[in-house]
């Protein structure tokens, strides 16, 4: 399909048929970390060099929704110029609709589908906030986690369980004060760890500096980290809530439910049913 067709299947998730993907070789990079750290700056850095090596590259970029329209607010396309790099690049933002997790309902449809159509690079860039920051490895099949020189971003992401799934860890803005320093934490941090520890690597967008580095790390990356049972678990929470979204007696449930019609056990043993 083109761009025009697979940009409005996407909007339609719930009719997207396409087979499941395979997990590997991995294909799919998911990109977290708290705001402010320069993810979508990194992420255009990325892109623009797989673009240059002929790869076609996808980016899933998972937005806030807006509080007027309930669509995605567009704030990613804004720092990126990659996406506007040819053919062999396709960008969509995501709206995520104010959902629990934090991502979108059916994004692992989506994912299925570019997949299918062609597209062996896709990178998801989260939010940045709260539960999307693990609830994203149940759809990526590699998580690069970005930090910055700032002390705070490290201890969110020790707080959000997210240093220890993640497969590779980027200190950005290596050009500021402190970036160091914040590299060494985390790698002590990641010591006290029983498992392997993921690699962390400086660099910098906005200079360019470490970023030939960051992309041979990318490449090389060996099979996903972290402990089996938080993948799975996240799977598994993920797709039982997009079957519970996917049920077509979910809107008048939750209706019914809101106006005290019924109960929560009611509600829920509507949904749980075929």
């Amino acid at each position: 399909m083109d761009r025009r067709e697979l940009a409005r299947a996407l909007s339609s998730a719930e009719k997207i048929t396409a087979p499941p993907r395979p997990r590997e070789p991995w294909l799919v990079l998911g990109v977290t970390g708290s705001p402010g750290v320069g993810k979508s700056c990194l992420v255009d850095r990325i892109v623009s060099n797989w673009l240059e090596r002929g790869e076609k590259v996808a980016i899933l970029a998972i937005d806030p929704s807006s509080p007027v329209s309930g669509g995605a607010l567009l704030g990613d396309r804004m720092r990126m110029a990659s996406v506007d790099a040819g053919e062999n690049v396709f960008f969509r933002s995501i709206a995520t609709r104010n959902l629990p997790g934090g991502l979108p309902a059916r994004l692992n449809r989506m994912v299925d589908l570019l997949v299918h159509e062609g597209w062996n690079r896709i990178i998801i860039e989260t939010v940045g906030s709260g539960q999307s920051e693990i609830r994203i490895v149940a759809v990526a099949d590699r998580l690069l986690l970005v930090e910055g020189p700032a002390r705070g971003d490290v201890i969110q992401a020790e707080k959000a369980g997210v240093l220890e799934l993640a497969d590779l860890i980027v200190v950005n803005k290596s050009d500021l004060e402190g970036a160091d320093r914040v590299a060494d934490e985390i790698r002590l941090s990641l010591n006290l760890s029983e498992n392997e520890p993921a690699p962390v690597i400086l660099c910098s967008a906005e200079t360019g500096d470490g970023i030939d580095a960051l992309i041979s790390t990318i490449d090389s990356l060996p099979a996903a980290r972290g402990p089996a049972i938080a993948r799975a678990r996240e799977r598994l929470l993920a797709t039982h809530q997009e079957s519970l979204l996917s049920h077509p007696e979910f809107s008048d449930v939750l209706k019914s439910f809101s106006e005290g019609d019924i109960s929560i056990e009611d509600a829920l043993n509507i949904l749980q049913r075929g």
